[in-house]
């Protein structure tokens, strides 16, 4: 089976298992790996090696580029405290954590690379348990902090990882300078992502073609990351910067750049995610092929497989609860219930990029094999594991999502229409000649203001009926609209690219319905 062979069945078999996935209510990242598991023992499939530089270069980029874009800055701001204890903070403690007990059991592994272990399995995946979240349910601000968690604890591991790697391969550890470079590395990374957020958006005034807007959208991770890692400092935080920053310049993108933008994102990170998580699931038989499962050899992975899970709560708890003991935070930000808290402990899910990690050591590395076994293990006990028991332990806590992000809705919907209608008095007399139809936008603002209001009031599921009900309508009109062009062409009336011109408006004005 040929590489682009190889490539098509993974495409469908990512489209087969997502609509497994969603169709039984699964978390699709963790449907993703058991289907990879399981391919393994199909015929013919040939023995799949992932390349770490296809995750670091390849798929990396576009998906934390991509994280940045979705984040909230002004959440990120509100929660900087206990996502940078997460971030940085549990990371370093679970890289020193797992180190202890890695060099405690694993002989001839050494510091340096019980630290690269460390920094390996450190960093959460925030992938598969926001998937779950999104799915069940949890409140927005666990969300927000387990995201922003994920956008910089890779960079955190991975200079960790690399200091390790360093050196081993020097033979020497110098704690001063492996921290000047920590520091150097995290502070490049956040100004090239602002250099190149500033760059996009500079781009993005003087373009108007939808496709080359497009094309610079997709260009844009690669142009972060790249740069960064070439002069020695985080790449991960260049992205995540620049994708924050590229929030703004979507604000100069015309309707269709947004539109257009928006679907081929959404089916490229489909298939980035849904590939990644297949292919590591395909990995199984190359990791423990050269690995012999002794007695010992399980017990190491068991005690690192513990101390990631459960290191990840000796941590979370203290750090919650006791920056909370100074009156001023705890005046400002009273403490959260232990469920949440609970949730947050268990949702240290690991994902590719440990894996990635691990596959880039050396070959002369000690103990890589093991390396590479253990990291497998922490993945898939935490993905599958607790991925799998996530939902079930927050319907048994009761954690539930926000309550008042409805009102918030439909307040913001009020101002919004408002606002229109205001404007729409001063182009009444700034445009007089336009009358009629300013009444008629005028009478639709109206109507949108009254049902924001009523539905802010309504029972819990008339709002959501209603707007189906007036969807479906204004669906139906359009596809009359469609149906009547596609007749108009049928008989000559309108040529193709008439049809085609129709076609999108009609298109967009059914987007413009569901949104």
């Amino acid at each position: 089976m040929s590489q682009i062979q190889l490539a098509l069945l993974l495409i469908a078999i990512v489209i087969v298992l997502t609509a497994i996935s969603r169709r039984l209510g699964a978390s699709t990242p963790i449907v993703m790996v058991v289907g990879g598991l399981a391919l393994t023992f199909a015929p013919g499939i040939p023995q799949v090696t992932l390349a770490p530089e296809l995750v670091f270069f390849g798929f990396l980029p576009p998906l934390l580029f991509a994280g940045g874009y979705f984040t909230s800055l002004r959440e990120f701001k509100a929660n900087l405290r206990p996502i940078v204890l997460l971030a940085v903070g549990l990371v370093l403690f679970t890289a020193t954590l797992v180190a202890l007990v890695a060099h405690a059991l694993v002989p001839g592994l050494g510091w340096a690379g019980a630290f690269a272990l460390g920094g390996i399995v450190s960093p959460p995946d925030a992938v598969a348990a926001t998937t779950i979240f999104q799915r069940l349910g949890v409140p927005r601000r666990i969300v927000t902090i387990l995201e922003g968690e994920s956008l910089v604890n890779d960079a955190t591991a991975l200079v960790i990882y690399r200091f390790a790697v360093a050196a081993v391969a020097a033979g020497v550890f110098s704690l001063l300078d492996a921290s000047l470079a920590f520091v150097w590395a995290l502070a490049g990374g956040v100004f090239v992502g602002m250099a190149i957020g500033w760059l996009i958006d500079k781009v993005a005034e003087n373009v108007a073609d939808v496709a080359i807007f497009t094309a610079i959208g997709l260009v844009a991770p690669y142009a972060a990351y790249l740069p960064a890692e070439s002069i020695g400092v985080s790449g991960v935080l260049a992205t995540v910067v620049a994708g924050v920053w590229s929030r703004h310049a979507m604000r100069h993108a015309s309707s269709d750049a947004r539109v257009v933008g928006a679907g081929v994102w959404q089916i490229w990170l489909f298939l980035l995610n849904g590939i990644v998580f297949a292919l590591l699931g395909l990995q199984l038989p190359e990791v423990v092929r050269n690995v012999h499962l002794g007695g010992d050899t399980i017990t190491a992975t068991v005690a690192i497989v513990a101390a990631v899970v459960f290191g990840r709560f000796v941590w979370v708890f203290p750090f919650t609860y006791g920056p909370r003991l100074i009156p001023a935070i705890g005046r400002s930000d009273p403490n959260p219930p232990w469920q949440a808290v609970t949730v947050v402990a268990w949702s240290g899910l690991r994902g590719v990029v440990s894996l990635a990690a691990a596959l880039a050591l050396p070959e002369s590395f000690p103990q890589r094999d093991l390396i590479l076994f253990v990291t497998f293990v922490v993945i898939l006990a935490t993905l599958v594991g607790q991925g799998l028991t996530l939902p079930a332990m927050i319907r048994m806590l009761g954690v539930a999502a926000d309550g008042d992000v409805g009102h918030a809705e439909s307040h913001a919907r009020v101002l919004t229409a408002e606002a229109a209608l205001a404007r729409l008095d001063e182009l009444a007399t700034e445009r007089p000649g336009h009358v009629p139809l300013i009444d008629t936008l005028r009478s639709q603002y109206q109507h949108r203001t009254s049902h924001a209001d009523l539905h802010d009031n309504a029972e819990p599921g008339a709002a959501e009926t209603e707007l189906l009900e007036h969807t479906q309508i204004r669906r139906e009109a359009i596809e009359a609209e469609r149906r009547a062009a596609f007749d108009l062409h049928e008989r000559g009336v309108i040529d193709d690219e008439v049809l085609r011109r129709i076609e999108r408006d009609l298109d967009l004005e059914e987007l413009r319905t569901e949104g």
